[in-house]
């Protein structure tokens, strides 16, 4: 918020579910937010100063030079690149700023460390989609033809059951198509094997994530 040259309009880019535009909306007058699925537009969470609309990143809809912050929460690995960095450069004001971040692998203790890389990596790790390259290289490589403006260290920090977890681990695309062309559930068994060192299973764990940001302005 500090570099933003004003903060009358942001637009929240592939807002899915609209989690990033709702907190967007405590320091903007207005929040547009934008994502191509009409589905995940319906399940958007309300608030009084964010507007919800179905168009793609590369055309959002929005006047030329009129938006201060542009914000792409876990999704620009998704996007045509090209297209869409144009139209940030279309509805930028001078200065405007662009920020996009992702979170990277989830870490739940040096214990388990070992079994839930095995298991991203090796388990899963073929039904991984090609894009997802650009979250394990942390953004790092990702395009991004902005004045760039370093960022600080972030983390994600949750605390979970071990019931949580999997409840997360069960969200992954990887999985989804592991158990798609496999038939079975690799879930399970990696919740056998991490019960052994997690202790009572109702007891919490602190859950972290790197928290992987670009931040440019538009020149």
């Amino acid at each position: 918020m500090s570099l933003v040259p004003r903060r009358r309009l942001a637009w929240d880019c592939a807002t899915g579910n609209g989690q990033a535009a709702r907190d967007l909306g405590r320091y903007f007058d207005r929040v547009i937010a934008t994502d191509g699925s009409p589905d995940q537009i319906a399940q958007a969470i309300p608030r009084e100063n964010v507007e919800y609309r179905v168009a793609s990143a590369e055309a959002s809809g929005l006047a030329a030079r009129s938006v201060d912050l542009v914000t792409v929460a876990q999704a620009l690995h998704w996007f045509a690149h090209d297209g869409f960095f144009s139209e940030v450069r279309r509805v930028a004001v001078p200065a405007g700023l662009v920020a996009a971040w992702s979170y990277g692998s989830c870490h739940a203790g040096p214990d388990v460390e070992a079994i839930l890389r095995e298991f991203e990596e090796g388990t899963v790790g073929p039904y991984w989609n090609p894009e997802r390259k650009w979250i394990v290289e942390r953004y790092q490589t990702i395009p991004f033809p902005f004045v760039e403006i370093p960022a600080p260290a972030l983390e994600l920090r949750a605390e979970w059951t071990l019931r949580q977890l999997g409840a997360y681990l069960q969200s992954w695309s990887a999985v989804a198509k592991f158990q798609r062309e496999r038939g079975t559930d690799p879930v399970a068994p990696l919740l056998e094997r991490l019960a052994g060192h997690w202790g009572p299973p109702e007891r919490p764990r602190d859950v972290t994530w790197p928290l992987n940001i670009r931040v440019g302005r538009v020149e």
